[in-house]
């Protein structure tokens, strides 16, 4: 004789209630990733209690105004990059070479992130020259 189950186990449930409370997060984040407001703090360039010890090959300077000078000589960013390139390519060691970054205090961070990005791209040493406290 064969018994039978009466009652039967469904495996499946309803998917109406999760989409719901997906959509919901979704609109939740989407709101208050427009309050974020992005960019918001005016931070300031380091200072430290020692000097900058680097084997220095090169200077940029950079001032407030986003205004450039490479060894003391005032230039466009494109101009620095160029003398830079052909600087890097007249040492003997380019891998050892390092470019020292002086910064004034109240400078823009994305003109030393310029700066650092160029070290980055030619493959040498950056260093943010602070000052003594």
């Amino acid at each position: 004789m064969a018994i039978k189950k009466r009652n039967k186990i469904s495996a499946e449930f309803s998917m109406s209630s999760l989409t719901d409370i997906i959509f919901l997060l979704l609109i939740f984040f989407m709101l208050t990733s427009t309050l974020v407001k992005q960019n918001a703090l005016n931070l300031k360039l380091p200072s430290s209690t020692s000097e900058t010890i680097a084997p220095q090959s090169m200077g940029i300077s950079i001032e407030k105004g986003g205004r450039f000078y490479l060894d003391g000589k005032r230039m466009s960013f494109g101009d620095i990059e160029k003398n830079v390139r052909s600087k890097i390519r007249g040492y003997s060691n380019p891998s050892n070479t390092s470019i020292t970054i002086y910064a004034e205090e109240n400078a823009e961070v994305k003109y030393v992130a310029k700066v650092m990005d160029l070290a980055l791209r030619l493959n040498v040493s950056g260093v943010l020259a602070t000052k003594p406290e």
